[in-house]
């Protein structure tokens, strides 16, 4: 293999690629989550972010890293995660101190895999844990008591928005995690994204993954067409203000149905791309629904 195609990829996948090496090429793919879910702890840029499911730390971005590294011929498509075989060293491609981070995890716990290395991360991360479907078989009653500590429970009544602008997917399903969101009410009027993770199908997916519903209410959204030559907060206010006059007055049975599910689910989200809700409908969505309370509830932005 010609080493000058291997940059071609990005660095957290060249890490990847180093790591499996430094384990001799092959691991099962529980390991190599939790495997890179240390080495992250080390790392000040970190090149994986991780969120809680069934087997514990998951990231999204290395299942879908792993797929287009298939596809570019660097790992064989396997149940275990398996380099092709070739002549890169794909140290070579990394910095010295990213080669001290593997070869430091690599030392430190090669001889931990399957469910000891599983319960390792558990005992020393346990919030990674909280959506675990194994957590009770390999830890003891105190142990997990440790795990139930860490999920989040609330409920008080709350309507939140949040914004994907900026944010990576598992950071952003971290944020409704660790606010215990039950809906995530997405209300772009196009639910695609050429950010990964954010576009209806994998967003959808991944929601539902950690326990949370998705619904898509593209009848709020704002056509394309509408946001174009938007340059300062005047337009942006004009804008909003012709969307309340014309979308939120003909959609009002989609508020009620998300007022519905306000009271009903108690913390709800509302999310569309931008990061500012002051340039963002969803924040005018939040005050249609609002508006429907004869109680004060909490409008909070993520």
């Amino acid at each position: 293999m010609d080493i000058n195609n291997t940059y071609m990829i990005y660095k957290r996948q060249k890490i990847l690629l180093a790591l499996l090496e430094s384990f001799g090429g092959s691991l099962k793919n529980t390991d190599l989550q939790k495997y890179l879910f240390l080495l992250t702890r080390l790392q000040k840029d970190k090149c994986y972010e991780f969120v809680p499911y069934k087997f514990g730390c998951f990231s999204f971005q290395v299942y879908d890293d792993k797929r287009q590294l298939i596809n570019k011929g660097l790992l064989k498509d396997s149940l275990h995660c398996v380099l092709e075989n070739g002549k890169t060293n794909y140290s070579n491609l990394l910095t010295f101190k990213d080669n001290a981070e593997i070869w430091q995890i690599k030392k430190q716990f090669h001889q931990l895999k399957g469910k000891k290395l599983i319960k390792y991360v558990y005992l020393t991360y346990p919030y990674y844990a909280i959506k675990s479907s194994i957590a009770k078989q390999i830890l003891t009653k105190t142990e997990f008591q440790h795990v139930e500590a860490n999920i989040p429970i609330n409920n008080e009544t709350v309507l939140y928005t949040i914004g994907y602008e900026g944010k990576s997917l598992e950071e952003y399903l971290n944020i409704l995690i660790k606010q215990d969101i039950r809906i995530l009410c997405d209300v772009r009027k196009n639910a695609y994204s050429m950010k990964y993770g954010f576009s209806k199908k994998t967003l959808k997916n991944s929601v539902e993954t950690v326990g949370m519903e998705y619904l898509h209410f593209s009848e709020l959204g704002i056509v394309s067409d509408d946001r174009k030559n938007l340059t300062c907060q005047n337009d942006y206010n004009t804008l909003f203000e012709t969307y309340e006059k014309t979308v939120l007055k003909s959609e009002n049975l989609a508020i009620q149905q998300l007022f519905s599910h306000l009271k009903n689910k108690k913390r709800i989200a509302l999310t569309c791309f931008e990061k500012s809700p002051e340039m963002c409908h969803r924040t005018r969505v939040a005050h249609a629904i609002l508006r429907l309370s004869e109680d004060k509830i909490k409008l909070k932005e993520l």
